[in-house]
């Protein structure tokens, strides 16, 4: 199975703890102060209390600003520990409202037994983020233990993305100028997700036209290929735990997942809750046949 369709298959699934009103409603009560403290709170609390140049480091997109305005102050509010049982709980509102009583059928169980199985191949040499999440307990309950299986995926696919980004000599605001180029995105939406400000961003340009990337038309023909060296990467070394799961398994948890991800994001487009590099709906639904 293609790493990046797996991607696509689980995506979905663990991003509901980022996006999902449940998980914004817990880290209000949590006491953050909007929703960047709680979001850089849940997904760094796998680290401990990690200061904001770390963070910055390893989420790797985000302008420095953006990361200063939620840590350290975040682990003033609440402890990493709290912060994980508040994604947790988070986590578990979402899918019990977007999935009803699914969250407790076989069907889950499987897909979190495959998941768990996958998981445990992810590589997490030189990946700080796949490693923190590797190290965390499973919860019981299968529909959060599928969730921090895919959470473990998704970083070390994530933290596999970045050594591809430095491979390809790219920094952060390049690779959000490729990517916006690349997806028909605006510089207005990608600067605004991000925190960059309009110098930082056209400087960005400036030496992406320097090395024949983008043109005033958007992507060169180097600038394409570049993109898709970096995603080949990125899948290649993505590609352990799927190989090791076996095709029966991968496809089987495909079969189980992919459902679950293809009524997740159309609820969340119902909602216009649209997360930058949340998988597309064709894919998932190319998957299922729906």
């Amino acid at each position: 199975m293609d790493p990046r369709r797996m991607w696509q298959c689980f995506e979905p699934y663990h991003a509901v703890t980022y996006f999902s009103p449940e998980s914004i409603a817990a880290t209000d009560a949590l006491g953050c102060k909007g929703r960047w403290m709680g979001y850089f709170g849940m997904r760094a609390a796998p680290l401990g209390a990690a200061p904001a140049w770390l963070v910055t480091s390893l989420f790797y997109n985000f302008h420095p600003s953006l990361v200063e305005r939620a840590l350290p102050d975040a682990w003033t509010v609440a402890s990493p520990e709290d912060f994980l049982r508040t994604r947790l709980a988070g986590v578990d509102g979402a899918l019990r409202r977007m999935l009803g009583e699914a969250v407790s059928g076989p069907e889950i169980a499987e897909a979190a037994d495959l998941a768990r199985t996958a998981a445990g191949w992810a590589p997490t040499a030189g990946r700080a983020l796949a490693a923190a999440n590797a190290a965390l307990d499973l919860p019981e309950e299968p529909h959060l233990a599928l969730w921090q299986s895919a959470t473990t995926l998704r970083e070390s696919r994530g933290d596999g993305h970045v050594a591809a980004l430095i491979t390809a000599g790219l920094d952060p605001c390049e690779t959000l100028v490729l990517f916006a180029a690349d997806n028909g995105l605006t510089q207005e939406y990608m600067r605004k997700a991000r925190n960059w400000p309009q110098d930082e961003w056209a400087a960005a340009e400036d030496r992406l036209r320097e090395r024949d990337l983008i043109d005033d038309g958007g992507l060169t023909a180097d600038g394409r290929d570049m993109r898709e060296t970096v995603e080949a990467l990125t899948d290649e070394a993505a590609s352990t735990p799927w190989t090791q799961l076996g095709e029966q398994g991968t496809a089987r948890l495909v079969e189980l997942l992919a459902p679950l991800s293809l009524r997740i994001t159309r609820l969340n487009e119902a909602m216009r809750v649209n997360p930058m590099g949340l998988a597309p709906e064709a894919a998932l639904a190319e998957m299922t046949g729906s």
